[in-house]
């Protein structure tokens, strides 16, 4: 039965089709993983740079997460289906521009637009599935929808290696633009967004095959005696004034006329923008964006084998800073962009603190179990330690699925502490974990526990959330469980990684030199390496301890925070 109180409630075509886009983005980011070798390569970058790879990863991940708050309270002023339809071309001109980039430059401002159409949809989504479900109903389709954000993790190396097996690097890009565009053709549809002014729309459509034929200039046309005309510059000295790029903004010109005109069923709505600007608060829209994007940036382009953060002394201060601004900004407006008054439940804020803790214990399994698979039973095998990470990537949808089907018949506080405690009871066993242990059966069994207990969370955490929320505000206390776990994420790994570090340079100091240690045969020193070896896997103990002292804490603040009943219903978008 659908939610009370919904303006118009989507159907479950749409929610469906939202619930595919995230597979579709999840996947790309494992996707690229596995394809940033041959993409630096193919933007200039050799092999022997590959610290320049990290704005590709690091653009995806700044558009992701900065971006969200914004993208949530779009999600709640205007509804959800706009926003996921937009999200979706956001991602798939992203897309275009990564496919067609043949330089670093181009290649990190795709990824950066792949990242904020991806970060937008999990929100929109999650505010879809509350929209139509009740809260005693939701936490299935909660946990589905989880579940299928998490099989990205698995999904996207297989399709990955499937797309790089027949055809480069670039294809990946080219079959996301595809199920970009429409995917965001079927969620208009199904989400019956009004229909668009059909000239507004075939102009859109020139200005887009324009722009993309320009990018990626495709051999059999560039190369045709007449169609090749279509890129030669008119202007020697301005090599875009190409017929291809005076088409795509002519009709980009005429389009903004049409729109402005026309704004029955614009493409473009031009005229709503003053209007949404004071509804979204852009000062303080652009504050969240520089509190988050240095938070973030600091912690992902950092050498986590050097440093806890990258240019700390400044973005680390800027977070702050934008951060303080931000609240007391927030507090003095009618309409703020992220609706704290909205977080003082306890189970609100506390659904914020336990996917905190689940996002620095989670990156620990996701970076940790490959490394340890490297340094004992798979070394130099990439793909054999990712396949060992696979063995715990498997049961986190599966726990979602049944995290979500319990939460029907058991408090979520219980079932999502029971999944954190499941977890922390794995990362024990790893930590007693020897060069052996991966050939074993019992390490399949700790592998599929922890992954079981990260994915048994999903579901009650996203069910409190939503519940003790007003259905107003669902985007943006959608968006706001995703930051958490970003920096969860983010922090986690900077800070278990130099403890651990810390802890390795100790015991490498008190093991000596190969010359104290063999000086009859120092070039030659099994007990050296041994020591050696020994004490990299303290390293990983130490993250593996961490990692559980961090799903304890969480459990713990589960069964404490996850509690609340449902606040008085009001209106929903749709």
């Amino acid at each position: 039965m659908p939610a009370a109180g919904s303006a118009r409630v989507p159907g479950l075509a749409a929610v469906v089709l939202a619930t595919l886009a995230v597979l579709v983005t999840a996947a790309d980011t494992y996707v690229v993983v596995l394809a940033l070798p041959d993409i630096l390569t193919g933007v200039g970058v050799g092999l022997d740079d590959l610290q320049r790879a990290t704005p590709i990863v690091g653009g995806f991940l700044l558009g992701y997460t900065a971006t969200l708050p914004l993208l949530g309270r779009l999600a709640d002023l205007r509804g959800r289906t706009p926003v996921l339809v937009g999200c979706l071309l956001l991602f798939a001109l992203g897309s275009l521009l990564t496919a067609t980039a043949e330089s670093l430059g181009l290649a990190v401002a795709g990824r950066g637009l792949q990242g904020i159409g991806a970060g937008g949809l999990v929100p929109a989504t999650l505010a879809l599935v509350a929209d139509r479900w009740p809260p005693e109903r939701r936490s299935v389709p909660l946990g589905v929808v989880g579940a299928v954000q998490e099989a990205g993790a698995v999904l996207g190396p297989l399709a990955g290696a499937a797309v790089l097996a027949a055809a480069d690097w670039r294809a990946i890009f080219w079959l996301n633009l595809a199920l970009g565009i429409g995917l965001a053709g079927g969620m208009a549809l199904a989400g019956r967004v009004r229909r668009p002014d059909p000239l507004g729309l075939g102009l859109a459509v020139v200005a887009g095959l324009a722009l993309a034929l320009q990018l990626a200039e495709p051999t059999a046309l560039a190369e045709d005696v007449t169609l090749g005309l279509l890129y030669v510059p008119l202007l020697d000295a301005w090599p875009w004034s190409t017929p291809l790029v005076l088409a795509a903004s002519m009709a980009t010109a005429a389009l903004a006329v049409r729109s402005w005109w026309h704004p029955d069923g614009a493409v473009l709505p031009l005229r709503g923008l003053r209007s949404l600007a004071r509804e979204v608060d852009v000062l303080g829209s652009a504050l969240a964006v520089v509190a988050l994007g240095a938070l973030v940036w600091a912690f992902a382009a950092a050498d986590v084998d050097a440093e806890v953060v990258a240019h700390g002394w400044v973005l680390l201060p800027l977070s702050a800073l934008a951060a303080l601004l931000f609240v007391l900004h927030e507090r003095r407006i009618a309409d703020p962009v992220l609706p704290l008054d909205a977080l003082r439940p306890r189970g609100a804020w506390g659904a914020l603190v336990v996917n905190l803790l689940v996002g620095v214990a989670l990156v620990a399994a996701l970076v940790d179990v490959p490394l340890f698979a490297r340094a004992t039973t798979t070394p130099g095998d990439q793909l054999g330690a990712a396949l060992v990470l696979v063995r715990l990537l498997v049961a986190v949808p599966i726990g979602a699925v049944a995290g979500g089907w319990l939460c029907r018949t058991v408090a979520p506080r219980l079932v999502a502490a029971g999944g954190m405690g499941l977890a922390a009871a794995s990362f024990v066993a790893m930590t007693g974990w020897d060069e052996r242990s991966l050939d074993g059966a019992a390490s399949w069994v700790v592998l599929l526990a922890a992954g079981l207990g990260f994915g048994l969370a999903i579901a009650p955490v996203n069910t409190v959330l939503l519940a003790v929320t007003r259905p107003e505000v669902h985007g943006s206390a959608g968006a706001l469980a995703v930051v958490a776990r970003t920096v969860g994420m983010l922090t986690g790994l900077s800070l278990l990684t130099a403890v651990a570090l810390r802890r390795f340079t100790a015991e490498v100091a008190a093991i000596g030199t190969p010359m104290q240690v063999c000086p009859s045969s120092p070039a030659d020193c099994p007990a050296y390496d041994a020591a050696t070896e020994a004490a990299l896997l303290t390293q990983l103990h130490t993250v593996f301890a961490g990692a559980a002292i961090a799903a304890a804490a969480a459990a713990v603040a589960a069964v404490v925070l996850l509690r609340g009943s449902a606040p008085a219903r009001g209106r929903a978008g749709g």
